[in-house]
């Protein structure tokens, strides 16, 4: 009697530090690890997609160097069987933004994406980065050319680099997803939208109509397809 209440005890104290470590993971990294028909790593894209450079402390920022290390560490661990990421963010940091998406990209776990409010600017790669994405009715996608901050010489060069560096995000976009490469470079370079600057402004219809996002769903829809991956994985 006494042997199964302590064992009954041990059991309980092991569920609650594993909810505390839940817990804990939620508040520091803003991502959990869920035990439900399979168990999948929630991954969350928010604000400003911080680079090599400290971002304001009142900006909400995802940190690729936390990232990073996350997405070996899910890649490895053999008991999580695939990844949810939630994308809701103004862009940022170019380079920052694809080193994220390729490590997606390049991940043989399943994975699904789901773009909730924005997924802007390099936000665009990052959604498309998944084995499938998804988008609610009410988000919008802001496909623009790369810009840049700080002081920019006039130069030949310096256009040259943005050059490349735009033809990067658009070879990484049209590799993950059904959007043509005229039709995305057309988006980018419209000049008839947004009044202050170059782009288009696509709606979650829009995004799916146009091949760049693979689904218009929420949530529920995410998690279905997710498990049907893993499940088609095994």
């Amino acid at each position: 009697m006494i042997n199964e209440l302590k064992n009954n005890e041990d059991e309980i104290n092991e569920e609650q530090e594993e909810q505390n470590d839940v817990n804990d993971s939620i508040v520091d990294m803003s991502n959990v690890t869920t035990k439900g028909k399979h168990m999948i790593h929630c991954l969350t894209i928010i604000g400003q997609i911080e680079g090599h450079y400290i971002l304001p402390s009142q900006n909400k920022t995802t940190k690729y160097e936390h990232i990073i290390p996350q997405l070996v560490a899910i890649e490895e661990d053999t008991n999580i069987e695939g990844l949810l990421i939630l994308i809701n963010t103004v862009g940022g940091d170019v380079e920052a933004g694809l080193a994220i998406a390729e490590l997606i990209a390049g991940m043989k776990k399943p994975t699904v994406s789901i773009v909730l409010g924005g997924g802007h600017s390099i936000g665009v790669p990052l959604a498309v980065s998944a084995k499938q994405s998804f988008i609610v009715p009410s988000a919008t996608m802001t496909i623009h050319p790369v810009r840049m901050s700080g002081l920019v010489l006039g130069v030949p060069q310096t256009f040259s680099y943005f050059e490349k560096m735009q033809d990067r995000i658009v070879n990484f976009v049209i590799k993950n997803s059904k959007i043509k490469e005229e039709r995305f470079t057309n988006l980018m370079m419209n000049t008839g939208e947004l009044a202050m600057d170059m782009g288009t402004v696509l709606n979650g219809n829009a995004a799916v109509k146009e091949g760049l996002i693979d689904n218009l769903g929420g949530l529920s829809d995410a998690i279905e397809c997710l498990y049907n991956l893993i499940e088609k994985n095994k």
